[in-house]
């Protein structure tokens, strides 16, 4: 489907126009990005590139070829993905930092330590139903017990910092709401 149908009424600035261009170019825009996944974190640079393409879609004109627009938002999407991995000096985190992130995870062992193994049960339950990010944010940051800067996690598992704090806030903050579910008392701060 050509999505430069919606073109006319975007170029008046129409945002619900945009919205259907947007809901049919995301995903194409994404799997453009893929080969960056493993060092940016896409989704800025996806939501970054979409909001690029709404600044200037007034100004764009057609090629006459399909999806002019759709083609001119992964050109930017790219652009920004080149421009962000140059200004971070982003590498992927290497397998032996993830294999012992995952080690220094697996060798706690919650149900023997601490004086309530249904609570730790509950707490391991919780931890795994964490989405992707926010868990591997919260595993490695608890892996490593303060031992490397969140500057140092966040690099080791390819976020930005901001991106990495966001994420282990969003994991407390959800693990909170999982173990409140359970019946668990939550400390104050844990939920903040």
């Amino acid at each position: 489907m050509d999505l430069d149908a919606h073109l006319p009424a975007i170029l008046t600035g129409d945002t619900r126009a945009f919205g259907q261009w947007m809901a049919g170019a995301e995903g194409t825009i994404r799997d453009s990005l893929r080969s960056f996944a493993s060092v940016l974190d896409v989704e800025s640079v996806l939501q970054e590139a979409l909001l690029r393409v709404w600044q200037v879609a007034p100004r764009f004109v057609a090629d006459g070829r399909p999806n002019g627009l759709l083609r001119l938002g992964i050109r930017v999407a790219r652009n920004l993905a080149v421009s962000e991995l140059r200004r971070t000096k982003s590498r992927p985190a290497s397998e032996e930092d993830l294999e012992r992130a995952v080690a220094m995870a697996e060798e706690v062992d919650l149900s023997q330590s601490g004086p309530d193994p249904m609570l730790r049960e509950v707490l391991k339950r919780c931890h795994r139903e964490l989405p992707e990010k926010p868990r591997q944010a919260m595993t490695i940051r608890l892996a490593f017990e303060g031992g490397r800067t969140d500057d140092e996690l966040a690099t080791s598992v390819g976020m930005r910092l901001n991106t990495f704090l966001q994420n282990f806030t969003r994991a407390r903050r959800m693990l909170a709401e999982c173990l409140k579910r359970h019946g668990a008392s939550v400390e104050e701060g844990l939920e903040s």
